[in-house]
């Protein structure tokens, strides 16, 4: 029999009405602004009545570094989150939103997979409760409002060789990376170079999912610096008077939005920046709030943990006042073996060889959660019908020696009760008490803290700052920003910022070319090797397979 794809399955799946899954969590239908049956935003005045109320335990799903052959991190997340439930925690799950650039380029949907999905996926990857839309609609009018002070006399004196702020779509189009506008004469604007970024590399992105409320977002919004005048003064939002009307627009992107899990788990899916651009984290109203509804919020941060799950914890946590009681590495023995040196037309083999050199890789990464961070941890291997009884128990061996379990996770084909046993695990590390130790000082200064990351989670021999990021660093100290927490732009492929480097390399140099400052979001931005904020389609793009029938069913995503 051929296997089901993702949307078959979830296109099966008899979805229950949305007032059901806020039920499960005491929302009542006052607080639920329903999107058609099954999906609805929640209002966040549902907060006052839940102040005193204790937090429940907070679980981090994170993976090694990303391989072409997949680790299955979300899908890992929804299915633990099912486990929990089924063996009697009231779990929440709370995920990113897809872009819509991935999902019609490589991947063709990211909401989990087989019977470990949130639903309605088609919704979810597409234009879902217009979130994403209402994001770009904010950048490209502060990007609108600049153009239009320059072009109306420029009292701020904006240098426009010096403008920072870009416009975004969320779409991958090289086309749009680099160009000149403003073109046709006067009327038409200024001529400059512009740029563009997809959506979920926003500033908006980073600082919805940071705001705590809409006072504090158009507070964020306000600092966001678009440029420096000719004598080098920073040019906000806020000198443009663009933070209220920009507020407006995110106004109910800013809420929550609530669906559920093929099995009916509550499921919180907000917000969606890039892990290696920005901090790759979900929202943090949406954290807080399953945190007071659920007794387990299960979580997930993007790419590896050297930086989706450092950055949860270095900026996300630091900034809102979170600790996991529990962290769960995802792996796969087909990308331990593509990181033992095994090209992927040959991973479905058995390795044994390569698997042992592979498995470095996943225990850089546990030592950096339980020794650098000092948090318990569980290994969950995303099972491949290609993986050998022979590679699974090397995993477990050698993880065991290590001092860390590794419990094989078969949420993909058999839901929550592949994930009972990792479910079990998870419960036994939140009850052990910890405490979050995080990568540096927020008073050490820019130089030292991504020294710190370098050293401590790469494994890096030091950091090398080009010229042009040292006077970038200079700057950034003189204009009052140097206590702000760093986000590495680095590629996800390797603990280094050479993607070819895989494994677990050691004494290498990271090249810091840039630094930046995300005024808004609150963090410092760090950029080594060549980090795409405009990713472009590949040769044969995943939209070439979606297609919608006459009855509007859609086919194709995934």
């Amino acid at each position: 029999m051929a296997m089901k794809s993702d949307i078959e399955i979830a296109q099966e799946a008899q979805a229950e009405p949305i007032e059901a899954i806020a039920k499960k969590l005491g929302i009542s239908e006052d607080f639920i602004e329903r999107y058609g049956k099954n999906k609805a935003k929640i209002d966040l005045s549902i907060r006052e009545g839940l102040e005193g109320k204790p937090d429940g335990k907070l679980v981090l799903v994170t993976a090694i570094t990303p391989t072409p052959a997949g680790e299955g991190k979300t899908t890992t997340t929804v299915g633990l989150t099912d486990g929990l439930r089924r063996i009697g925690k009231n779990a929440i799950v709370a995920l990113r939103e897809p872009s819509l650039g991935p999902v019609f380029g490589l991947k063709g949907g990211a909401a989990g997979g087989g019977y470990a999905q949130v639903i309605p996926m088609e919704d979810i990857n597409l234009h879902f409760t217009g979130d994403m839309h209402a994001i770009g609609a904010a950048n490209n009018l502060l990007a609108a409002m600049l153009d239009n002070h320059i072009f109306q006399g420029n009292k701020l004196n904006i240098d426009v060789r010096k403008i920072t702020w870009r416009r975004c779509v969320d779409m991958n189009d090289r086309q749009l990376r680099r160009l000149t506008n403003g073109l046709g004469g006067k009327t038409n604007g200024v001529p400059r170079e512009d740029f563009f970024d997809i959506t979920v590399a926003s500033e908006v992105m980073a600082i919805l999912c940071l705001a705590k409320d809409i006072e504090d977002l158009k507070l964020r919004c306000g600092r966001i610096i678009v440029g420096y005048s000719y004598d080098d003064r920073p040019i906000t939002a806020a000198d443009l008077h663009a933070e209220g009307a920009m507020a407006a627009l995110l106004k109910d992107a800013m809420k929550p939005n609530l669906v559920q899990t093929l099995e009916g788990s509550p499921a919180f899916v907000h917000g969606g920046p890039f892990a290696n651009i920005a901090h790759g984290c979900n929202s943090v109203v949406a954290t807080k709030l399953a945190l007071k509804l659920g007794d387990y919020t299960v979580t997930e941060a993007g790419f590896g943990a050297d930086l989706g799950a450092e950055k949860f914890l270095d900026i996300k946590c630091r900034m809102a006042d979170l600790k996991p009681d529990a962290v769960v590495i995802v792996a796969t023995v087909r990308a331990l073996k593509h990181h033992g040196g095994v090209p992927k037309e040959e991973l479905g083999d058995e390795n044994l060889a390569a698997m042992e050199a592979g498995i470095a890789n996943l225990l850089r990464h546990v030592d950096n959660i339980t020794n650098v961070f000092g948090l318990p941890a569980v290994v969950a291997i995303n099972r491949f019908p290609t993986d050998t009884e022979a590679e699974l128990e090397q995993v477990a061996v050698q993880c065991r020696a290590y001092g860390v379990e590794a419990i094989l996770s078969e949420v993909w084909a058999k839901g929550s009760e592949g994930g009972e046993a990792l479910a079990r695990k998870v419960v036994e590390l939140a009850e052990r008490s910890s405490e979050l130790q995080l990568t540096y000082d927020s008073e050490a200064d820019i130089s030292d803290k991504i020294a710190r990351i370098a050293k401590k989670i790469y494994r890096a021999k030091g950091i090398q700052l080009t010229a042009e990021a040292l006077a970038q660093r200079r700057a950034l100290e003189d204009q009052g920003f140097g206590k702000l927490p760093i986000c590495m732009a680095k590629t996800q492929y390797s603990f280094s910022d050479n993607p070819a480097l895989l494994g677990a390399p050691e004494d290498f140099i990271v090249t810091v070319r840039g630094l930046k400052v995300s005024a808004g979001a609150g963090f410092i931005v760090a950029l080594t090797g060549d980090i795409m904020t405009m990713p472009g389609l590949p040769k044969t793009p995943a939209a070439e397979q979606i297609d919608v029938d006459a009855n509007g069913r859609i086919t194709g995503l995934f």
